[in-house]
């Protein structure tokens, strides 16, 4: 759901998933040149469509967690190369500004877990 309480379109749906293969597939080829960044090690969780389809927020972790806010400062820092590269992957009339936020997910699936771990104790 967005910010705004309305669910997601189909179309945003289909769109998001389909960036998110194409930067998943982007990242483990290691097609984007990132200096001192492993792409092979980022994983892309979830990628949420603005409404117009042009700006594509990319949820993304590194393998393990590690150095996390580095990461995605690089992937920021040169996400016009990502972008350049996937324009050659997906076809759209709006190639989507990328958009490389963390995805506490995990973590928040994690807190969840131990609470509920400690009210069974």
């Amino acid at each position: 759901m967005s910010k705004l309480g309305k669910p997601m379109t189909q179309r945003q749906l289909r769109v998001g998933e389909m960036v998110k293969q194409a930067l998943g597939m982007i990242f483990l080829r290691e097609e984007a040149k990132l200096p001192n960044l492993q792409t092979r090690e980022i994983t892309v969780t979830e990628v949420r469509m603005s409404p117009d389809l042009k700006t594509a927020k990319a949820f993304v972790l590194p393998l393990g967690g590690k150095d996390t806010q580095e990461a995605i400062d690089k992937l920021k820092e040169f996400s016009f190369v990502i972008r350049k590269v996937l324009s050659k992957k997906i076809t759209m009339k709006f190639l989507p500004k990328l958009l490389f936020v963390k995805d506490e997910s995990f973590d928040y699936a994690e807190k969840i877990e131990n609470l509920i771990k400690q009210t069974n104790k």
